[in-house]
């Protein structure tokens, strides 16, 4: 196997694997029947799953493509591999898809103290869009919503020069 390889879940051959991770990243994690339910709609949810030499499944990115927009629902790494890029790899795959898609732009919301979370989605471009007051439970806490552009989305905002 390659150091790291990202690829999109189809089946649910994996999804023991993206629940462990689940489990071991967030308070209230997503059941199985959620993920089993996304990947019932390939036309709108994607499930990328990380690989590597040290776990089959070492992370995962959920995520909908809705008109032109990519919104990113869960993006995990396994708690022992944190810290050594695979979440920038990740994440910068889950952005090259949203640009393959046609989207415009990537949005996600993330707890207010994931300062962690807050600097890999920041260190690639997301911006704060706005925020989501008591959106998290267990605890109760703030959500920032983070918006980024693709380049898709960048050459739309660039003034159009016409002709005379």
């Amino acid at each position: 196997m390659n150091p790291t390889v990202v690829e999109r879940l189809v089946t649910p051959a994996d999804l023991d694997g993206v629940i462990e991770v689940e489990r071991a990243s967030f308070r209230n994690p997503t059941t199985r029947e959620w993920y089993e339910s996304e990947l019932q709609r390939p036309e709108v949810c994607y499930l990328f799953v990380l690989r590597t030499e040290h776990a089959r499944v070492s992370g995962f990115c959920a995520f909908w493509h809705v008109a032109d927009q990519v919104h990113i629902n869960n993006l995990a790494i396994r708690p022992e591999l944190r810290s050594r890029g695979f979440g920038r790899i990740l994440l910068q795959r889950v952005l090259d898809e949203a640009e393959r898609l046609g989207a415009c732009y990537a949005t996600l919301e993330v707890r207010r103290s994931n300062v962690a979370a807050r600097k890999l989605y920041e260190g690639a471009g997301c911006r704060l869009a706005g925020v989501r007051a008591s959106y998290y439970t267990q605890p109760i806490e703030d959500a920032l919503i983070l918006s980024r552009a693709t380049a898709r989305g960048e050459l739309l905002k660039q003034p159009q020069i016409g002709r005379r």
